[in-house]
């Protein structure tokens, strides 16, 4: 069987001639900072001559925005005055797939590298995540994570061209697009075999292309299926999670269906969430955030089994969460998503087995002590699971380098986010309004990440905003066409 990336031993260089003997191209794709994947495929000779040393590879990726159209802004990493030179891509070896809906083509990842420093670019998201690891790894610790992500689905308006959605749209209101189910179906058996082919497809596909669903299900909203993916090692973990958007929206292509990861497709509707799971351990892989018996001392009832690591580190996320909610909610959309009511969190929040809290902290008694976890629920389906795990992974060591206290109390069962008993600060509500805090000279963001991340991911959502800025919405065509 062929390695597939995740758990298998790994591949050297020396191993790909027989790996990839049958075969005659290869494709390769990196992750850009809208969590898009941008790659190419090449030939076998000239994979097999780049695996180890990498290839140039056009730094305009990071240099423009998703859809294709350079910064208003000039950025640091690729610009004009640089000449949008290249960087390197190195292929990772170890992320090796075959993509079943092409004919078992090889698959790799790769990541990005200064071509003077040969350091990881500073928005790579891959790099940037490995970036946050090694500061667990000097500790001997990892992480692990899982990933659950929703996402409404249209039917394409015709069975032509499989861009025939875009087109549509360019002449046509997107609430025209035909739902593809009908009504608010949470859980239900019987709402997937109206599209059974096109649901047990990308269950299995995902596990050919090791992605694996862990649970797979309807939610509650027209067309709107929830995926629970394999909780594994981080690094991993954000592979598959980004690879999973590429399964789904590939598959989607033959069944004339297009899937829609936007944070809030939908008005009065809850949006698409993209929570994650994640948790510390050590070198044998023992749950650092757990304690073994209740802490009769404890704060709060809720954290009598959370370990002083892992109350740290709760505090760290809880300390920095408003300085980084760009990488959490990336778009002028996210933030129709997190408003009040709408089962998504708005303030500093966390309780334990709280759904409606920025932070729901998963542990005993509820469940086995091993399973301790925090779940972040902020994010929509729309953030770059890389950026995400990244602020996770760097706001939670922060806070147990710091030795940080919790700094608000938890929400009671009965308590909702936002409420008069909700202790925690509101969350931004706008792009515009996180992007400034997360650039501000004090950010915790500039802490963790360092200026040229932040400068650069600050630019390319700054770029966002003046878009957004400029564009007349069809709301305000039909509050105001005849009325001013």
């Amino acid at each position: 069987m062929a390695p597939n990336g995740n758990d298998s031993k790994e591949i050297t260089a020396s191993q790909l001639p027989d790996l990839l003997a049958n075969d005659n191209s290869v494709k390769l794709a990196g992750v850009d900072v809208d969590g898009q994947l941008r790659g190419k495929l090449v030939s076998k000779k000239k994979f097999l001559s780049i695996a180890e040393s990498g290839f140039g590879f056009c730094s305009v990726i990071f240099g423009w925005d998703m859809h294709d159209q350079t910064y208003i802004k000039e950025l640091k990493v690729s610009n004009k005055e640089n000449g949008y030179r290249d960087i390197i891509a190195i292929p990772d070896l170890n992320s090796f797939r075959r993509i079943p809906w092409e004919n078992n083509v090889p698959f790799f990842l790769i990541s990005f590298h200064d071509p003077d420093t040969m350091e990881p670019v500073s928005a790579c998201p891959r790099g940037l995540l490995r970036k946050q690891l090694a500061k667990l790894g000097e500790k001997g610790y990892g992480a692990m994570a899982g990933a659950e992500y929703e996402f409404f689905q249209f039917r394409a308006p015709s069975e032509s061209a499989s861009d025939s959605t875009a087109s549509y749209l360019k002449e046509n209101p997107p609430h025209s697009l035909p739902s593809l189910t009908e009504g608010m179906f949470g859980y239900s058996l019987t709402r997937p075999v109206h599209n059974k082919d096109y649901y047990y497809d990308i269950f299995n596909t995902c596990e050919q292309f090791q992605c694996n669903i862990e649970g797979w299900h309807t939610e509650s909203g027209p067309g709107v299926f929830e995926a629970a993916l394999e909780f594994g090692e981080v690094k991993q973990m954000a592979d598959r999670a980004s690879l999973f958007k590429y399964v789904v929206k590939s598959v989607a292509t033959k069944y004339g269906i297009t899937p829609c990861f936007m944070a809030k497709p939908k008005q009065g509707l809850p949006g698409n969430s993209g929570h994650m799971h994640i948790s510390i351990v050590d070198k044998d892989g023992k749950n650092l955030l757990a304690r073994e018996e209740a802490d009769p001392n404890a704060p709060y009832p809720d954290v009598a089994y959370l370990s002083d690591l892992g109350r740290h580190f709760l505090a760290g996320i809880l300390e920095g969460l408003p300085d980084v909610m760009p990488m959490v909610a990336p778009t002028i959309n996210s933030y129709k998503r997190l408003v009040e009511n709408f089962w998504a969190p708005v303030t500093v929040s966390w309780g334990l087995e709280h759904r409606a809290a920025s932070i729901r902290l998963i542990g005993p008694p509820g469940s086995k002590a091993g399973a301790t976890r925090f779940e972040v629920r902020v994010p929509g389906a729309d953030a770059n699971p890389f950026y995400v795990l990244s602020a996770v992974l760097a706001l939670g060591w922060r806070g147990v380098e710091k030795k940080l206290e919790i700094p608000c109390p938890p929400l009671g069962k009965g308590e909702q986010v936002g409420g008069e008993t909700d202790a925690g600060a509101r969350l931004a509500k706008s792009l515009k309004q996180a992007t400034e805090r997360f650039m501000s000279k004090d950010s915790i963001a500039r802490e963790v990440f360092g200026d040229e991340f932040v400068d650069h991911f600050g630019g390319t959502r700054e770029h966002e905003i003046r878009l957004w800025d400029e564009a007349v919405t069809d709301w305000e065509m039909k509050r105001y066409i005849e009325t001013v």
